[in-house]
């Protein structure tokens, strides 16, 4: 019966396309000391264990593991032999394609199995992938409108219907969708005054739209008029850098699957159409944008990006996960002199296709056509969800017979052609709980669901008898063979009774029911049940119990002076006391032999420094303020020296009630955190003085003479300006008179003439000059 339970593991196969291996493992697993059955199933693929009762009775307990073979030799026969059988169980397998005969069509066979396997064992099956003859294509065409795009907005007027006519050769279930990106409206990657927000084109003298981050234009349709109507009222745009916000327009066209209108069942092609590179990760970073990208669709009732400038860009591994768990397959259709760049990221994607474009994309729509047939030619197993722990290896069996192994992907597949893979699943070790994972083609939408379990757990612990008489008599339970006794009894059939608790803590053993501890190199191991030494205590600085305890129990018992679970702290006061004698300076409390700073602002090694507590002898001086200035100080000054318990007084000891120059003290004593402080606070410069009456006289003095002069000086210049204004009125007056000095009526001449009478010479006369 064994031998056809053993020979089950080659003849068991529940699908045509499944076979089972597992690893042979050399010696016998008695070797490992296995005590129960779980152990030795976790030792290897080709452990079994007994359960027969009396098999102990010739054979030790550990000798229960063995290989199937061996424990047949020693007399376990089959039917007592747990060994849990590696093995496969197709859970729906509906066939391939229309042959199927299924309302739901399916290209991938079978759709969902269940696995088995032991712990170091492997397990091979087949996975069957058809190629759809005529499989629904959607495109969406996503292109950058940067300004140097110009060109090829024009080139592309016919796109639609160009597009729709090759693919109608090709499927007959075909739609289009639109969507254009330029990069983020922020700075540094766009000019943000007045004039280049409204036209980014004005400085080459051109009119162009506002700089946009992504625009969702037109849904997928079957409609080419709808597509070319789209692409003829589009206009460009512009920004300064040269890298584009391309990534964010991705994302969002692969999240935002309800408004793009991606089909469950169709082949989603993202062509991705431009001629820089783009943005990723971090670099949003320069334009102070640090919320990363959380791979959310945000577009609003106009199906712009709402979010592009207050989220980073998106990562390459946000990208991948994205459009791997979307289902979709991108075509990078960039200028040659990004082709590098960009084929360094296809590289990473799933998928993904680079395309050269021509400069004016006048080739765009042979470079569609391309991507698309190989994409459609090739057929790439990609694995889907958590492989921790498990190691999976393929064998491509392709269309033309020829086996690849190491290589899950066959190439130069035609519409209807089926390909094979072998698929190795190889399990480490135990698992936690059944883990889930798929094998999907990349582009299709079915894939091949895989639930996996451990068997690391044997079936005969589901029906344990309970206080079997077996077990000395309903000392305990009988579990796979073996007894699992109760609280107090030890043996294989639970026959002795255990007198000492916790099998004195593995440090020592059992005699006459009572513990002797084993020796132990490192001290002393002692107490009822060996469970307490003197060496297993917290260490400080390498000393146990920091040099200054005993260690018992495993607690340390700390010397007089010292406390701490180390023992490291000093009860003395000695090591916090400042320089003026005071502990922690007043301003906190000593723990462990060190000052711990209770008021703001204190710090140093005795609370030392405090730039905004001020001097300790500042805190009463509102009281001595109002000793000194009131008449009757025990009334008046009452509150303000009470809240700190404060005693004023002079140097002899009397309550200053006036300011006295023979004595300029008084001494304060008041409370502050407890301690008792004494202050001498010098008054005598806030004692008023009589006053200096020669001080005042000169003043007084000093301010006449100054008054008089500064008015005489007034009085002279009023005097001036008034003296040179009548002058000024006599110099035109003078300038406006109209006679002449020789007909001034009032003039009259120094030189007088007459003639005379009494001199007879003819025509003789006679002047004078007075």
């Amino acid at each position: 019966m064994l031998h056809e339970k053993l020979c089950s593991l080659e003849k068991s196969e529940p699908h045509p396309q499944t076979t089972l291996c597992s690893v042979v493992c050399t010696g016998t697993c008695s070797h490992f000391n296995a005590l129960s059955c779980d152990e030795c199933l976790q030792l290897g693929p080709r452990c079994a264990w007994c359960t027969l009762q009396n098999f102990t009775d010739f054979f030790s307990i550990n000798e229960r593991c063995d290989t199937p073979e061996a424990l047949l030799q020693k007399g376990c026969s089959g039917k007592f032999v747990e060994f849990p059988v590696t093995n496969v169980k197709v859970l729906k397998d509906q066939g391939l394609g229309k042959s199927a005969n299924h309302t739901n069509v399916s290209y991938v066979a079978p759709q969902k199995m269940r696995l088995q396997l032991r712990p170091g064992s492997q397990l091979t099956f087949q996975i069957q992938v058809q190629e759809p003859e005529d499989h629904p294509v959607d495109i969406y065409y996503l292109m950058d409108l940067s300004a140097s795009m110009i060109d090829d907005l024009k080139m592309i007027k016919d796109l639609g219907s160009m597009l729709s006519k090759e693919m109608a050769t090709l499927t007959s279930k075909f739609r289009l969708g639109f969507g254009s990106f330029v990069e983020k409206p922020v700075l540094p990657f766009i000019k943000i005054t007045h004039e280049e927000l409204a036209n980014p084109c004005r400085s080459v003298d051109y009119e162009c739209l506002p700089t946009f981050g992504y625009r969702h234009l037109l849904s997928l349709t079957s409609s080419i008029d709808k597509f070319n109507e789209i692409i003829s009222k589009q206009q460009v745009s512009a920004n300064i850098d040269v890298p584009e916000g391309g990534f964010d327009a991705i994302m969002q066209a692969a999240v935002c699957g309800d408004r793009i209108g991606w089909q469950n069942n169709s082949m989603k092609l993202l062509v991705f159409v431009s001629d820089a590179d783009s943005h990723f990760g971090m670099d949003s970073k320069m334009s102070g944008i640090v919320v990363p990208n959380d791979g959310e669709c945000y577009l609003d009732d106009n199906n712009e990006y709402s979010m592009t400038a207050h989220l980073e860009y998106p990562t390459l591994g946000q990208l991948v996960e994205k459009l791997v768990e979307n289902n979709i397959l991108l075509i990078f259709a960039v200028t040659d002199n990004q082709r590098q760049n960009y084929e360094n990221y296809a590289s990473l994607i799933p998928g993904a296709t680079v395309g050269v474009l021509a400069s004016d994309s006048r080739n765009i729509l042979e470079l569609i056509m391309t991507s698309y047939k190989e994409l459609r030619s090739e057929i790439d197993l990609e694995v889907l969800g958590n492989t921790e722990g498990l190691q999976i290896s393929f064998t491509a069996l392709c269309q033309d017979g020829t086996i690849i192994p190491g290589c899950k992907n066959c190439s130069n597949v035609k519409a209807g052609d089926v390909v094979s893979f072998n698929v190795t699943v190889e399990l480490k070790g135990c698992l936690a709980g059944p883990r889930r994972f798929s094998l999907r083609p990349v582009g299709f939408q079915d894939a091949l669901e895989i639930e996996l379990e451990s068997q690391c757990v044997c079936d005969c612990h589901q029906t344990p008898e309970a206080s079997s008489a077996f077990c000395s008599r309903g000392r305990g339970a009988l579990e796979c063979g073996t007894c699992v006794c109760d609280p107090g009894f030890v043996g294989p059939k639970c026959e002795q009774i255990l007198m000492c608790d916790y099998m004195c803590s593995g440090l020592g053993e059992c005699f006459c029911g009572q513990c002797v501890c084993h020796p132990s190199s490192f001290g002393r191991v002692y107490g009822p049940y060996c469970e307490c030494d003197n060496f297993s205590c917290l260490r400080f600085r390498g000393e146990l119990c920091g040099g200054h305890g005993e260690c018992d129990c495993g607690e340390c018992v700390c010397h007089s002076g010292w406390m701490g679970e180390f023992c490291n702290c000093s009860t003395s006061n000695n090591s916090c006391l400042s320089p003026d004698g005071s502990i922690c300076s007043g301003r906190g409390k000593c723990v462990c032999g060190k000052c711990e700073c209770t008021v703001p602002g204190a710090s140093g090694e005795w609370c030392q420094r405090c730039p905004t507590c001020g001097d300790i002898c500042s805190l009463p001086r509102s009281c001595v303020e109002c000793y000194l200035k009131a008449r009757d100080p025990l009334d008046e000054c009452g509150v303000k020296c009470n809240s700190l318990h404060t005693t004023v007084s002079n140097s002899t000891g009397q309550n200053p009630l006036f300011c006295s120059p023979q004595c300029p003290f008084i001494r304060v004593t008041f409370y502050f955190l407890n301690c008792l402080c004494n202050c001498l606070y010098n008054y005598s410069t806030d004692c008023p003085e009589p006053p200096n009456a020669p001080l005042i006289a000169l003043g007084v003095c000093m301010s006449v003479l100054i008054i008089g002069i500064m008015l005489l000086v007034i009085w002279k210049f009023l005097v001036s300006v008034h003296d040179r204004k009548e002058v000024a009125k006599f110099e035109a007056e003078k300038a406006k008179a109209k006679w002449q000095s020789g007909t001034n009526p009032l003039f009259r001449s120094s030189t007088s003439t007459f003639k005379n009478v009494t001199y007879k010479s003819r025509g003789q006369q006679n002047t004078y000059i007075s």
